[in-house]
């Protein structure tokens, strides 16, 4: 794709998924940093005026609690402090957004999400259409995740594979463009983007900083990977979770883009088609529930395959029959989601029980094609 084509594609974008980091929406001293989002509600209500259908993620909960409540940042490792800090600061960020969005007359309503609205067939659909009608009344959501009664996000470790349907704010927004099938998902950060092997330590100034940004990236092989390391100063992200969101958006079809949201009309610079932040072009278009499969369904069980059944599901876009199956790693029950892992253990694919670990029987289908994903490229 070249720059004509991304131009092209940005204006035509029509839903777009924004997300605001926590080093974007609180300042130093743990309160809403109007000075950075006020530029950026102008620009949302902007994009909505002409057209455009928004979602907006939001950190910055567990911050503003903490700055409201006057506690130093240490106390924030014990998790009932941090769930405490999230539902005094939920509050205070809708609060603030509701006086910078009454500026423009945009009307907001507050979402929010636990894992398992994602890892739930069921609760995902209702979800959809909840937002569906939000969007078609002409408001503009603001999700967060739920941090005051669930813990996925706040108990991941750094380092530590996810086993929960979104680990922090980026995955969320990922899921939240899945889900919705937006054309676009827009990570605005404290970075101008992704930078090079040569600028990712880089502590000039700005302009200097910006001129080792990677214009483009279209695909995120292990290369560009090796490029992100480490969480964000003040958020529980880093450039790590935006490449694994980035990831979602390409594979769903759609454009992604890590920005830095100090910047002057950053949104309207991305949708113009401008040069700005990192760009990560589409790299499938994966559907409905293999999107959902693949991407936000939380995993019940597991089980390794043999050469034979991984050949025939890789190559065939064959069922899984029970007699493909080396071992139950983790045992499941009938409708569960079911990780697949090859005889080295590497988990290539996930798919719907047809019945439980427990009763299978020799011969039996255990999992049909339909309801088989792979994690991969499919062929």
């Amino acid at each position: 794709m070249n720059s004509s084509d991304r131009k092209r594609r940005l204006q035509a974008a029509r839903r777009v998924v924004v997300k605001l980091g926590t080093s974007i929406v609180t300042g130093a001293e743990g309160g809403l940093c109007a000075e950075r989002v006020e530029p950026v509600a102008r620009s949302i209500a902007k994009l909505m005026a002409e057209g455009r259908q928004v979602v907006l993620i939001s950190s910055g909960a567990i911050g503003l609690g903490r700055g409201l409540l006057g506690l130093h940042p240490s106390r924030l490792k014990d998790m009932a402090v941090k769930q405490a800090c999230a539902a005094a600061g939920q509050s205070l960020l809708m609060e603030g957004y509701k006086r910078l969005f009454d500026a423009s007359g945009t009307k907001i309503a507050q979402v929010l999400l636990t894992e398992e609205d994602f890892s739930n067939w069921t609760r995902y659909s209702n979800l959809r259409r909840t937002m569906e009608k939000l969007i078609g009344f002409g408001v503009l959501p603001i999700v967060n995740e739920n941090d005051t009664v669930s813990t996925a996000e706040l108990e991941t470790v750094p380092g530590e594979k996810r086993a929960a349907a979104f680990s922090d704010n980026d995955r969320l927004a990922a899921l939240v463009m899945s889900g919705l099938e937006a054309d676009a998902l827009i990570l605005l950060t404290n970075v101008p983007g992704l930078y090079g092997a040569s600028g990712k330590n880089k502590s000039g100034d700005s302009r200097e900083r910006r001129e080792n940004v990677i214009a483009v990236v279209e695909r995120i092989t292990p290369e560009v990977k090796a490029l992100a390391a480490g969480a964000s100063q003040n958020g529980r992200g880093g450039m790590v979770t935006k490449l694994e969101a980035a990831e979602i958006a390409t594979r769903c079809g759609g454009l992604a883009v890590i920005a830095d949201g100090g910047e002057r009309e950053i949104l309207e610079r991305i949708f113009e088609g401008a040069a700005a932040g990192t760009v990560f072009l589409p790299a499938g278009r994966m559907k409905g529930k293999r999107r959902w499969l693949a991407y936000a369904a939380g995993v019940r069980g597991r089980i390794t395959v043999d050469a034979g059944a991984h050949r025939a599901i890789t190559s065939g876009k064959a069922s899984l029959l029970s007699s493909g199956v080396l071992r139950v790693d983790r045992a499941f029950g009938a409708m569960d989601v079911v990780s697949i892992a090859d005889a080295d253990g590497r988990e290539f694919a996930r798919g719907i029980a047809n019945c439980a670990s427990s009763e299978q029987q020799k011969g039996q289908v255990l999992f049909t094609r339909d309801n088989i994903v792979l994690l991969q490229a499919e062929p």
